[in-house]
């Protein structure tokens, strides 16, 4: 156990955040004390807590309150308390979050530091996804929403939030002085925040690429399309057929699937498909496992599979040209950031 007096805290909601968080810990905050926070509890199977000075799961105010009158703000006071025992006394403090709007995660800015002594903090952004390719204002009426949050202090003088202006990740905050971002990945962050991360994984040598009579292996990776509004129902059905035909044009006949965990209905899956369900994090079981190509329409998964595999891997998005975005101009910049990554379009 690290017996530095500078602790580095990461608040992580997802197997990327979490491989972010495990490259930032053994590379880049090496000297730190490591503590590691997950608030989705369906993270704990990915997590390895020998890797870590100490861990726990902190339950998000909003979706588990205590029980009883004042249950959400009971909630966020017991969990500066958790981490404050998890940090321990210390003179630095380092947190990671990919957001710091969120009232859960914002208390902590000025909380912890109380708590444990610590005489300086900074806020670190960890990358995530397709959601840091661009920046996201906050609007008058979510700054105001800050001030609100404030009233807090009334009950208890330990939740003072911590107001910002600018992006709402707090990319543009004076607490933050550090934005990882992922290699390859286009931002719009400062440059002079920015820190490029390596790899998240470390590859694998496929022990039977290649082998004579190997059968051609695909990977189709789901998402909720329908279900999260992001495709109509009657166009589902042409995608996935769509993806049928690529795939047997291209030979290809021994095929899974990887479901979101929001993914139920498994709405790009077929009754040929295999289902798989990796214990760790997908991006280090794409790292440990060859493919000839991996499909899907757009999961950020698509991004990283072409980053982890050789050139000879075909990394294909499809359906485009159905699927619903906020803005053309969300479009653009997301089909912008997979053409620069090498995402093929089918």
């Amino acid at each position: 156990m690290s017996e530095s007096r500078t602790v580095a805290v990461y608040f992580v909601a997802s197997p990327l955040q979490y491989l972010a968080a495990t490259r930032i810990a053994g590379q880049c905050e090496s000297g730190a004390r490591q503590v590691l926070v997950w608030y989705k509890p369906g993270l704990k199977s990915v997590i390895d807590a020998a890797d870590w000075d100490a861990c726990s799961y902190m339950p998000w105010p909003r979706w588990e309150p205590l029980p009883g009158p004042f249950g959400r703000h009971r909630r966020l006071r017991a969990n500066i308390a958790l981490v404050a025992g998890l940090v321990g006394t210390c003179e630095k403090l380092l947190l990671h979050s990919a957001v710091f709007d969120t009232e859960a995660i914002n208390y902590f800015l000025r909380a912890l530091p109380a708590a444990c002594g610590a005489a300086e903090v900074h806020a670190r952004i960890l990358p995530d996804g397709l959601i840091s390719i661009r920046r996201y204002p906050l609007s008058v009426a979510k700054r105001v929403l800050q001030y609100s949050r404030k009233l807090r202090r009334l009950f208890a003088p330990e939740l003072d939030y911590q107001c910002f202006s600018g992006d709402r990740i707090g990319s543009d905050a004076a607490f933050c002085d550090r934005i990882y971002v992922l290699p390859g990945l286009p931002h719009e962050y400062p440059a002079a925040k920015v820190c490029e991360l390596p790899s998240l994984v470390d590859l694998k040598p496929a022990t039977d690429a290649g082998a004579p009579g190997r059968s051609r292996r695909a990977l189709v990776i789901g998402q909720p399309l329908v279900g999260a509004g992001l495709l109509a129902a009657q166009d589902l059905a042409g995608v996935t057929a769509q993806i049928r035909a690529w795939l047997a044009q291209h030979g290809i006949a021994e095929i899974d699937y990887k479901a979101h965990p929001k993914d139920a209905q498994h709405e790009l899956g077929h009754p040929d498909y295999r289902l798989i369900d990796p214990a760790g994090a997908l991006e280090s079981y794409l790292a440990a496992t060859h493919y000839d190509a991996v499909i899907g329409v757009r999961s950020s998964a698509l991004l990283f599979a072409r980053q982890i595999y050789p050139q000879s891997v075909e990394v294909v998005a499809f359906g485009w040209d159905r699927v619903r975005f906020k803005s053309e101009s969300e479009r653009n910049d997301m089909k912008k950031t997979f053409l620069m990554c090498g995402v093929e379009f089918a």
